[in-house]
């Protein structure tokens, strides 16, 4: 039998190992807006890119068999401009996401959403076209919050806290056969479509997306407009960049906030 205190030795022993593991990193530059947050990494950038990519392809994948992959020209393009211009203004935050391989795809699907995995992988519904009747400014709103998740590696960032309380969870959960681990695909695509960030990162991407639209010659008061548009919808789950944290009204004050801020980029930007 392991003793109380030889037991709490094999935690402290585990902390220590996984502080040890992971990196204070500062994954952007804090641009207009400011973010300047250092995150701590213990899952590399190569490692959580890959398993995007692997979890991006497996759900186009899924969406092609199904029929409901790109099968309007018309939105596709529009979806693919809009993100075009937000990409080429990333370099503000990163200059390595000018390189990443970028795709852009459109699922016909009635859910009001859209999601950007790590390395740049973005996926936009139908719905989140169709049902809000979304202006392009409104669609840039939504898809520079997902690109700026991306940017500041949030997804990275929960599998390297994942990755902590599993390693925890396989010193004290051993008298349960607790099982530990899992696909790291699965996660980056979980991280993505399902999971709910943390109030801090939705923050970040509720700033960073803003200075992304105006950047790129879109009106960054959209994202006011749109949250308005998904507060009256009702039913169903919306974008998680709309999730029930922060406060809806904290939020929409922030974001009023911050779209008065970043105006000035927005009025030197190049109409397009």
């Amino acid at each position: 039998m392991i003793s109380t205190h030889f037991r709490s030795f094999l935690l402290l022993t585990a902390c220590v190992g996984i502080l040890l593991a992971c990196q204070s990193v500062q994954t952007t530059q804090p641009g207009t807006v400011g973010v300047t947050r250092t995150q701590s990494m213990g899952v590399s950038s190569a490692q959580m890119n890959q398993a995007a990519e692997q979890g991006y392809a497996q759900e186009m994948q899924k969406a092609r068999q199904a029929g409901a992959l790109n099968t309007d020209v018309n939105q596709v393009n529009r979806v693919r401009g809009i993100a075009n211009r937000l990409i080429a203004q990333t370099g503000v935050f990163r200059q390595d996401a000018l390189a990443w391989r970028w795709d852009v795809n459109v699922i016909t699907s009635d859910q009001v959403n859209a999601f950007c995995m790590a390395g740049g992988k973005i996926a936009v519904y139908t719905g989140l076209i169709n049902r809000l009747q979304t202006t392009d400014d409104e669609i840039a709103a939504v898809m520079g919050h997902e690109i700026a998740h991306a940017l500041r590696e949030h997804s990275r960032e929960q599998a390297s806290r994942a990755m902590a309380t599993g390693v925890l969870a396989s010193v004290v959960g051993a008298a349960t056969r607790s099982s530990v681990g899992g696909d790291l695909a699965g996660f980056a695509l979980q991280t993505a479509t399902v999971l709910p960030n943390s109030r801090e990162a939705e923050i970040e991407s509720d700033r960073i997306g803003v200075e992304l639209a105006a950047r790129a010659g879109f009106d960054p008061r959209a994202a006011v407009s749109l949250w308005q548009k998904m507060s009256k919808l009702g039913g169903g789950r919306g974008p998680a960049w709309l999730s029930t944290h922060p406060a809806p009204g904290d939020r929409i004050r922030d974001l009023t906030d911050y779209a008065a801020r970043v105006m000035p980029l927005y009025q030197a930007a190049p109409r397009r």
